[in-house]
């Protein structure tokens, strides 16, 4: 996007030049006009009427002139824009004011113009963004919601046998669960997004945030029968333990959750130039070059058979708290070998 601080000058010299030029070709006619008269009378009420009328004729001309420079270069741009903010407010952010001049020649109603097309666009991905998400989020409330009504039904059989009431109720609380982790990673990161959240920094202990989140998946770890290795140094940066900790366990969680049995998850925090870095990979199934592009968007589930494990929204959680922390996230993966996501976080 261009704006006005790209010019040199918002004053206009040739503008200036001209109408410099215009107001001393009218004074210069009318002395001219003046000295005419004057040579061939001596009736100063004629040469006043006569003068009169010349100015008249003159200003007549200038306003004539006036108008039509407006009506190209005020009026004309003008009404294009305008044209074109009255369709973007309808709704259609595919309207674009159409620039005719080359950068080089811009005036300020092409910077206007400019501004007000990449607005346009802004306003168009954010449309179609938003219309996503509903559709994602529709989608994703659907499937727990069916469930829960088809086994609630099934419920009410009064022949139904003992073990399949447990069965059912257990699948029932399977369905709430997710739809309430559902609804509050939704509102979480609306919260991030709109930065309605803001992070509370201080001195922290990495390695007691670090391992705190590991403890929480151990006994999951131990059920999956895979290896736990940790290589965790005492570090501390100024930071916000509670953000920290929605990163730590979405990477832990997912690198358990695309992991085989028998797999296993390596954790390692160390000194990274006034910082730190944390890394946790897996030998999992791996991430296809084609999904690494978009597993941090909003509800992209690349491995589609671990859908029932996740709603696609932990790692934009991850990558939006990274970004508000100032930090970097990186993502090396290889299919059938494992992943690893390395987080890079200043002092």
């Amino acid at each position: 996007m261009r704006t006005k601080l790209d010019k040199k000058s918002g004053f206009s010299y040739a503008g200036a030049i001209i109408f410099f030029v215009v107001i001393a070709l009218v004074i210069q006619t009318a002395l001219v006009v003046y000295e005419y008269i004057r040579e061939r009378t001596d009736d100063l009420g004629l040469v006043a009427l006569l003068m009169l009328g010349i100015i008249i004729i003159l200003s007549g001309l200038c306003t004539v002139a006036d108008v039509i420079r407006r009506k190209i270069m005020v009026d004309r741009p003008v009404a294009k824009i305008l044209s074109v903010t009255e369709k973007i407010a309808c709704g259609d952010f595919s309207a674009r004011v159409y620039i005719e001049h080359t950068y080089d020649k811009y005036d300020e109603f092409d910077l206007i113009a400019e501004d007000l097309n990449y607005m346009a666009e802004a306003l168009r991905k954010s449309e179609v963004l938003k219309s996503d998400f509903i559709s994602n989020v529709s989608h994703e409330l659907k499937t727990p919601l069916a469930v829960i009504e088809s086994y609630t039904k099934k419920l009410s059989d009064k022949k139904l046998d003992e073990e399949s009431r447990i069965k059912y109720i257990e699948t029932i609380r399977s369905a709430t669960s997710k739809l309430s982790k559902l609804v509050t990673n939704i509102l979480l990161l609306n919260k991030l997004e709109n930065q309605h959240l803001r992070p509370e920094i201080k001195r922290v202990d990495l390695c007691g945030v670090l391992s705190d989140s590991v403890l929480v998946f151990e006994s999951l770890i131990e059920e999956r029968g895979l290896t736990l290795e940790c290589d965790i140094d005492t570090l501390y940066i100024s930071s916000s333990p509670d953000y920290l900790e929605i990163v730590f366990n979405n990477l832990i969680s997912n690198a358990i959750k695309f992991t085989e049995p028998g797999g296993q998850v390596t954790v390692k925090l160390y000194p990274f130039g006034d910082g730190a870095a944390i890394e946790i990979s897996d030998t999992g199934c791996g991430i296809p070059e084609e999904v690494g592009m978009h597993i941090f968007d909003k509800f992209y589930q690349g491995d589609t058979s671990h859908s029932s494990e996740g709603n696609g929204l932990g790692l934009a959680m991850v990558k939006k708290v990274i970004d508000i922390l100032g930090g970097e996230i990186k993502v090396e993966s290889e299919t059938g070998v494992g992943s690893k996501f390395t987080i890079i976080l200043r002092g």
